[in-house]
């Protein structure tokens, strides 16, 4: 794959990353404008609509001609039913409050008075209660501008309504809207004013940041599952996956076809992206697959090597078996009989840590090397017919240190100390004694190798049941009754006791192997 058409990983993590903040912060910024936009929408909206209110009730105002009234400073029967329909306007909007004033003074912002009021008994509660010709407004019931605003307001004879941002004290910040009353002769008399207090637009104002950042932190989680999401499935997943067949691959390693398994369970994963994880994916899956072939020729070489060690273990026993012509088939009997005496010990809980199957194994492919000391016994001693004189004797013990150096010089030589080493221990000390008389070294107990010990066993009790040219073959019973008075003096108790209780196989040997 070339540079060109590969896309790192960490590119394309940093590029979905920044794409998302990207996308967060210019959410944000749309929605500060979107922000900026309505509350200008709702100004002037709200501006709208105090106009509208203010020329409705402005309307009223004229038709009961209540700019004679300020100027006579004469308020007949008629002010109080305009003064009610005033108030039904009031109640009937949004609006908090809806007055007239005028200035005694039209130089003197101060000289305020009201000339009609129409809050509420609660709102008059809180504001003092005006009536026509109410005394003048105390400095300060205004801002300075908002008078200044209203004072230009009736000395200019301003026409048209007029919006401003004002502030009464005990009431907060409000939304002012204001127009010029007129007289029967047309001079300026006073002002119709609305307010509206800016709490009520800070509500919908906050109602809608609210919904704002409602939106941004939906759509900011939105982006941060999609970001987890495509995380998971291009990074996490994969990599879990990679991770978990390659320790399954190392948990088999020892059994081909489970290893075979591995191989195949990892191809079926089957990622095609092209980044660093789909190179470590084909990376580790070609490793696997070489592993496991490399794995399946050197278990082919290892067996093959196994079969050649087995040949040559049984050539070297044939090789002593026909020097000796009183073994016949001792070889194969006391190779059998050592393997029904490791199976019993374990069945029985024995020696429980030392017998592993590769040992038992290894015990039982090479006990056939038991004797092979015996290749360098001169045949005047091995095939004597008759009883064998002290001297004699003491050169036939000495097959058990001679199998000792032969095993010891494979084993310097070849590969596999391991499986020739209880060969080596069988050769030397299956003569030795449990209770320490024996040869060549007068071991005695647990001192003398396991497999010396089994070896022990089976190599006497087929000396007893094998005619020699000096005896002839003792009868089973007779047998099993010698092996089992040696127990605990010449055998090992546990073995002794194993051996007895595989008397029917010990006869099925003996029907196919005794002729």
């Amino acid at each position: 794959m070339s540079k060109e058409h590969h896309k790192s990983l960490s590119i394309r993590v940093v590029t979905a990353f920044y794409s998302a903040v990207v996308i967060v912060v210019v959410t944000i910024i749309v929605a500060f404008f979107g922000y900026r936009l309505y509350e200008n929408h709702v100004m002037d909206t709200y501006s709208k609509y105090a106009k509208t209110v203010l020329e409705y009730a402005y309307s009223i105002a004229e038709e009961f001609s209540f700019g004679d009234m300020i100027t006579k400073r004469d308020m007949p029967d008629a002010y109080e039913e305009m003064r009610e329909e005033l108030n039904h306007v009031k109640e009937s909007s949004d609006i908090d409050y809806l007055y007239a004033i005028y200035f005694e003074d039209i130089n003197d912002i101060h000289s305020l008075n009201y000339a009609i009021n129409t809050k509420t008994e609660h709102e008059i509660a809180a504001g003092g209660t005006y009536t026509y010709m109410a005394t003048p407004c105390e400095e300060g019931s205004f801002q300075e501008d908002t008078l200044i605003t209203l004072q230009k307001a009736l000395q200019t004879r301003k026409q048209d309504v007029g919006i401003m941002d004002g502030y009464s004290e005990g009431y907060g910040t409000m939304f002012n809207g204001y127009k010029v009353i007129y007289d029967g002769k047309g001079d300026p008399a006073g002002l119709l004013c609305v307010e509206i207090d800016t709490r009520n637009i800070q509500g919908e104002l906050t109602g809608y940041i609210r919904n704002i950042l409602i939106f941004v932190v939906i759509f900011t989680l939105v982006i941060i599952v999609a970001f987890i999401a495509l995380s998971e499935h291009y990074i996490i997943i994969p990599i879990t996956k990679l991770t978990d067949s390659a320790k399954d691959f190392i948990r088999n390693i020892g059994d081909l076809d489970l290893i075979d398994k591995s191989v195949k369970d990892m191809q079926s994963i089957d990622i095609h992206s092209e980044n660093e994880i789909g190179e470590l994916y084909r990376t580790i899956s070609k490793m696997e697959s070489d592993m496991a072939e490399q794995y399946r020729d050197i278990r082919q070489y290892s067996e093959n090597v196994m079969k050649m060690q087995d040949g040559l273990i049984i050539l070297m026993a044939d090789m002593v078996e026909n020097r000796d012509s009183a073994t016949g088939d001792h070889i194969q009997k006391t190779a059998m009989y050592v393997r029904m005496i490791l199976r019993g010990l374990k069945r029985k809980g024995y020696y429980i840590d030392q017998l592993t199957p590769q040992y038992m194994e290894y015990v039982e492919k090479s006990a056939p090397l038991h004797d092979v000391g015996k290749i360098r016994i001169p045949d005047a001693v091995l095939n004597k017919p008759g009883k064998l004189t002290p001297e004699e004797y003491e050169i036939m013990k000495t097959h058990t240190t001679i199998g000792k150096e032969i095993i010891d010089k494979a084993i310097s030589t070849v590969e596999g100390e391991s499986y020739l080493k209880e060969a080596r221990n069988m050769a030397a000390y299956h003569h030795e004694r449990w209770d320490g008389k024996g040869y060549p070294e007068g071991l005695k107990g647990e001192e003398i190798p396991l497999s010396a010990r089994a070896m022990a066993v089976a190599d006497v009790f087929d000396a007893l049941c094998s005619e020699r040219v000096y005896k002839p073959p003792f009868p089973l019973e007779e047998a099993m009754k010698i092996i089992e008075e040696g127990k605990g003096t010449q055998f090992d108790p546990k073995c002794v006791e194993v051996f007895i209780e595989a008397l029917p196989d010990i006869k099925t040997v003996l029907r196919k192997l005794n002729h």
